[in-house]
C-alpha cells in the first residue's frame, strides 16, 4: 500500500519513481528540466523522483505515496495546486484559443492589473521566464544607461551575463563573464566603493532569507541615484509573497526596473518586467526583446486569476501568519532536544529555511537524513517552507508534530559523530548557488 500523511512504518516504495528514472536516464541530458527538482536534490534510494498529480497542499508520487508539499514547485504554486478559481479560468480560456496571430486583449488587461498592484508599473513587458525578464531588463538598462557593467546579488537565471560569474560557467566568453560583479548583501560601503561611471545597473533579490539592515535597500537606492545606475529588483521570490506588490510595496523602496514570475500564475509559465516608462520606452525601438509565446493565453488568464485571487483573499497575510507557526515552531522543537545552537529555522515567514550549524556535521548528510525521515512521514521536505494558500492548519500541526519525532533521531546521529551510518539513501548532492555567505565584494574597475 502507498504511504500516506502519518508516521508510516516504512519509507515509500518508489519502484515506479525508479522505472520512470531509468527510462529517462537513456534518452535526456540534463536529467531534469529545474536542478532544484532533479534527483540530486532528493535522496536517492528513499525519495521519490517523479510526482503525478497535486491538490491544494498535497501531492502524490507516481507510486501512490501522498505528501504534503512545502516546495511550491519552487515557488510558482502561491495558492495551490488544482486551485479552483485559477483553473477555471484557464479552462474558459482554453475553450477560445491558447495563442494566436494577433495580440490579445487579456496582455492589456493584465498590464492594467499589474499597474495597479505593483508600485513601480510605469510600463509593463509580458514574457515567460524568470531568466528571460532578467535579462531583458539588463539589456534595457545597458541601453537606456549607455554603459555595460552589471553588479548583482542573488539567483538571476541560466543567461551568460549572470551564470558567467558562477561556478556553471563553461561556454561563456570570458569577455561576457568580467562584465559583471557580485557584492555582499547588507554591505553599502563595498557598493560605494567599487561603483563607477561604467556600472548600468545593480540588480539584486531584495531579500532571499536574510533581512535588510540599516535601511540597506533605502541607501542602496539613493546610491544608485546618484550614481546614474538603474536600481532593478529582482522579485522571482518575494513577488506576490511578502506583499502584494513585492519587496518594493513592503519595504517602501521603488527600484527603476523589477521582474517577476513564480507566484504571479499559480504554476502557469509568464514573467513580468515592470519599470520606469523613459526606460521601458526603449523596447518600442532600439531594444529587441520579443518572443513567440509572450502573450500565450491560457497564463494570461492564469495570472489575472492569481493576482485578484492574492489581492482579494489578502494571501500575503494569511502566509506571513502561517508561515510563522512553523518557522518558530520549528525553532521550539530545536530548543526543546537541546539543538538550538545547531539547527535554526530562518527567513520571512512566507518562505523560510532549516538551517545546520557546522557543528552538526556534514551539512548535506544532515539535510539528507532530516528529508528521509520527513519523507518517511509524509512530507516532501527540501529544507524549505514554501508556503501557499492552500497549507491548512492540520497541514501546518501535522509537519510539527512530524519535526517532533525526527528531531531526536537527529540529534542521536549528530551526537554519534557518524549521521552517514543513519542514511538509508544517498547524501544530497551540492549546488552552485549557496544560500548564504556566497558573494564575493565587487573588484574595482581596472584604469
Amino acid at each position: 500500500m502507498p504511504n500516506t500523511i502519518k508516521s508510516n512504518e516504512n519509507y515509500p516504495n518508489i519502484t515506479e519513481s525508479d522505472n520512470w528514472y531509468n527510462r529517462a536516464l537513456k534518452v535526456q541530458k540534463p536529467i531534469t528540466q529545474t536542478l532544484a527538482k532533479g534527483p540530486g536534490q532528493f535522496t536517492k534510494g528513499v525519495a521519490p523522483k517523479y510526482l503525478q498529480k497535486g491538490k491544494g497542499s498535497h501531492l502524490w508520487d507516481v507510486d501512490g505515496n501522498e505528501y504534503i508539499d512545502f516546495n511550491a514547485a519552487i515557488g510558482p504554486l502561491s495558492l495551490g495546486y488544482t486551485y479552483p478559481v485559477v483553473d477555471e479560468a484557464i479552462k474558459k480560456q482554453l475553450e477560445d484559443g491558447i495563442t494566436f496571430s494577433l495580440m490579445h486583449p487579456l496582455e492589456v488587461e493584465l498590464s492594467e492589473l499589474i499597474q495597479e498592484v505593483i508600485p513601480n508599473a510605469e510600463a509593463v513587458k509580458i514574457s515567460k521566464t524568470g531568466a528571460d525578464v532578467c535579462s531583458a531588463a539588463i539589456r534595457v538598462a545597458r541601453a537606456f544607461t549607455g554603459r555595460e557593467k552589471i553588479f548583482c546579488c542573488g539567483y538571476h537565471g541560466w543567461h551568460d551575463w549572470y551564470i558567467g560569474i558562477t561556478s556553471r560557467n563553461a561556454g561563456i566568453p570570458e569577455a561576457i563573464q568580467n562584465m559583471t560583479y557580485t557584492f555582499e548583501y547588507n554591505n553599502i560601503e563595498a557598493i560605494k566603493e567599487a561603483l563607477d561611471e561604467d556600472v548600468a545597473a545593480i540588480i539584486l533579490e531584495p531579500f532571499i532569507f536574510e533581512a535588510p539592515q540599516n535601511n540597506f535597500l533605502q541607501e542602496l537606492a539613493e546610491v544608485c541615484r546618484e550614481n546614474g545606475t538603474l536600481l532593478i529588483f529582482d522579485e522571482m521570490w518575494t513577488g506576490f509573497r511578502i506583499a502584494l506588490g513585492g519587496a518594493q510595496e513592503y519595504f517602501k523602496v521603488t527600484p527603476d526596473l523589477a521582474v517577476y514570475s513564480k507566484a504571479c500564475a499559480n504554476g502557469m509559465p509568464i514573467a513580468l518586467l515592470t519599470g520606469r516608462a523613459d526606460v521601458m520606452e526603449l523596447f518600442n525601438s532600439e531594444v529587441f526583446s520579443y518572443t513567440t509565446f509572450g502573450g500565450e493565453a491560457l497564463s494570461l488568464a492564469a495570472s489575472i486569476a492569481t493576482i485578484k485571487e492574492i489581492r482579494d483573499k489578502n494571501v500575503p497575510a494569511y502566509l506571513d501568519e502561517k508561515g510563522g507557526i512553523i518557522k518558530d515552531g520549528y525553532n521550539e522543537i530545536a530548543k526543546e532536544f537541546g539543538l538550538e545552537n545547531l539547527t535554526k529555522c530562518i527567513g520571512y515567514n512566507c518562505r523560510s529555511m532549516v538551517t545546520f550549524a557546522p557543528e552538526a556535521g556534514n551539512g548535506l548528510e544532515v539535510k539528507a537524513l532530516m528529508q528521509q525521515e520527513m519523507i518517511k512521514r509524509g512530507v516532501l521536505w527540501a529544507g524549505f517552507h514554501n508556503m501557499c494558500f492552500s497549507h491548512s492548519d492540520e497541514d501546518i500541526q501535522y509537519t510539527l508534530s512530524a519535526y517532533r519525532e525526527v528531531m531526536p533521531i537527529l540529534k542521536e546521529a549528530i551526537e554519534s559523530k557518524d549521521v552517514k551510518s543513519y542514511l538509508k539513501g544517498e547524501v544530497l548532492e551540492a549546488v552552485f548557488r549557496k544560500t548564504s555567505n556566497y558573494n564575493i565584494k565587487p573588484a574595482l574597475a581596472k584604469a
